[in-house]
């Protein structure tokens, strides 16, 4: 039996029964990242590939058990929370947080699905503002994101600095949303902008991409690497993934997240 220690990579999220976001997306990418992934139900979903039509928290009560039976079992080494959807929810996500303050934290702040739908009300992103902001190592808002986190911000760069300012070590703002010819993410951490990252735009628009680059984040981070290099590695993974993306459902493309497999046997 190999011995070697395999970094571990708990995710807390929202389930998709596409498999295009969520936990499943959270699965792939940070298997891809040669980690093993411990998913924690937070939340069950009703969408397809255009949109979300429902979403029914699980009881707080149900996550933390979840949480804290692997925690007592694994040796967890990075937690990566996306859809949570309630404040109960992250009421019950911040305790298990504070219990374990040496655990990095990459918070992908799920506020609207890929097919617009709004998933939170102003109540859960103030939930979101003051309980897990402050503890996130890596907080990876796209460019909407940011604003409404940050309300009140004149800009992008003000919002970001707004996030450090709640308490996040990193701000990593994607700006697929921006209308602007080639994608710039832009990577905020000691009160001031550290790296933009310039990518080809590519056609279509994606399921799952910001579940992608967060768990390909805390993946990178269970192994070891530094923050600027984990967050460089996991955009050009993301962007990988994107572009040997397919459709099969009638909305919104996948990610291949397990391109590299296909490139392998090749």
């Amino acid at each position: 039996m190999n011995e070697a220690k395999i970094p571990v990579v708990m995710s807390i999220a929202g389930n998709d029964p596409t498999g295009g976001a969520g936990l499943q997306a959270d699965i792939e990418a940070i298997s891809s990242m040669g980690c093993h992934a411990a998913p924690v139900v937070a939340a069950l979903t009703v969408q397809d590939t255009a949109n979300v039509q429902a979403v029914m928290p699980v009881g707080a009560d149900v996550v933390i058990q979840q949480a804290r039976a692997v925690l007592e079992d694994m040796p967890v080494d990075v937690i990566k929370l996306g859809l949570l959807g309630s404040v109960e929810v992250i009421e019950a996500v911040h305790t298990l947080l504070v219990d374990y303050p040496d655990l990095p934290v990459v918070l992908d702040p799920v506020l609207a699905a890929g097919g617009g739908r709004d998933l939170s009300d102003e109540t859960i992103i103030d939930a979101m503002r003051t309980l897990l902001v402050p503890l996130a190592t890596v907080i990876t808002p796209n460019s909407l994101e940011a604003r409404r986190l940050a309300q009140g911000s004149d800009n992008l760069d003000a919002a970001a600095i707004a996030l450090l300012d709640m308490g996040a070590e990193f701000v990593l703002v994607t700006g697929a949303h921006e209308n602007t010819p080639d994608v710039h993410n832009v990577l905020y951490a000691n009160n001031r902008k550290l790296e933009t990252f310039t990518w080809d735009r590519l056609d279509g628009s994606y399921h799952g991409s910001g579940c992608t680059l967060a768990s390909a984040i805390a993946g990178l981070l269970a192994q070891g690497q530094q923050p600027l290099t984990a967050m460089h590695e996991a955009q050009e993974y993301t962007w990988q993934a994107l572009s040997h993306g397919y459709r099969i459902g009638m909305g919104q493309l996948l990610p291949n997240r397990l391109f590299w497999a296909e490139a392998e046997e090749e």
